[in-house]
């Protein structure tokens, strides 16, 4: 193909792609939802029992080496925003070691009844001695004799249940000494999030979701599928990417809405970062 021709059919390609987003962005803007919802609505994760909020109070945006957009607030910046939610209902700590954000979490903790908040972590340990050793430290960075959830981190094999499964053991063993309430993973393949959806051990699945594609695993309606998949099985289900990690900036109640018009996600997460971006975001759930 001759470089002028790729770089016309190049611009079609991205043109019509341009135009099918536009497309859905414009027919969820016109969508009525059956019911109204709210960010604080009581919620129960699949079969786990843990009931908590809809809209879960994300801690990692672009997290990673200890560090995120909301850890750069400091201590006293990120557990005011955390306890500024939970002043508006919001009972869903959303929390992982990659992120350095125990030890914010944990300063909201101190000032709330521990028995009221779910407290979500994550751990990338995939080896039996790594994560026990996580499980006693996030604890104590995390103030708490307990996790709510905890998660196998950014699980990207086809054969992750398996493979780990050492690890996998470790926390069930932890669930049934009362240490950990349920545990599941987050997925960054469509491999890994068929196979947790297989899985019987994982109650517990972070999936990434927005109607346009956007740092997710394969298309929508790919995803959608599988996710439908976890659902009948009785997998709590959780949104993460909502908003395209940014790139919905601008369309924020067009992808609230979607992920609400699902009726899979028993909860999302989204990570703000000042209390005014916090209460808008109650407030679009609550416009949807």
């Amino acid at each position: 193909m001759k470089r002028r021709q790729f770089i016309v059919n190049t611009s079609l390609g991205l043109g019509a792609a341009w135009l099918a987003r536009n497309s859905i962005l414009s027919a969820l803007a016109d969508t009525q939802l059956p019911r109204k919802y709210a960010a604080s609505d009581a919620v129960t994760l699949g079969k786990t029992g843990i009931q908590t909020s809809r809209l879960a109070m994300g801690t990692g945006t672009v997290g990673y080496a200890k560090h995120s957009n909301q850890t750069a607030l400091g201590v006293a910046g990120l557990s005011g925003l955390l306890l500024n939610g939970y002043d508006h209902g919001l009972r869903f700590f959303d929390a992982a070691d990659s992120y350095g954000s125990h030890p914010h979490v944990a300063a909201a903790l101190k000032q709330l009844p521990r028995d009221k908040v779910t407290v979500m972590t994550k751990s990338p340990s995939r080896t039996p001695q790594e994560m026990r050793a996580d499980l006693d430290r996030y604890r104590r960075e995390l103030g708490t004799d307990y996790l709510d959830i905890v998660l196998m981190h950014c699980v990207t094999e086809g054969d992750w249940t398996e493979r780990y499964k050492g690890a996998m053991d470790v926390l069930s063993e932890a669930k049934q000494r009362g240490i950990v309430r349920a545990h599941g993973c987050s997925c960054h393949t469509i491999e890994a999030l068929r196979a947790a959806a297989k899985s019987p051990w994982v109650e517990v699945d972070l999936v990434r979701i927005n109607p346009i594609g956007s740092h997710m695993d394969a298309d929508p309606d790919t995803v959608v599928s599988v996710i439908k998949q976890m659902k009948s099985s009785g997998k709590g289900i959780i949104g993460m990417k909502v908003l395209g990690q940014g790139d919905l900036r601008s369309k924020q109640s067009e992808a609230i809405k979607y992920a609400l018009s699902l009726n899979l996600l028993d909860a999302f997460t989204i990570g703000a970062e000042s209390k005014s971006e916090q209460d808008n975001l109650i407030q679009r759930v609550a416009a949807a």
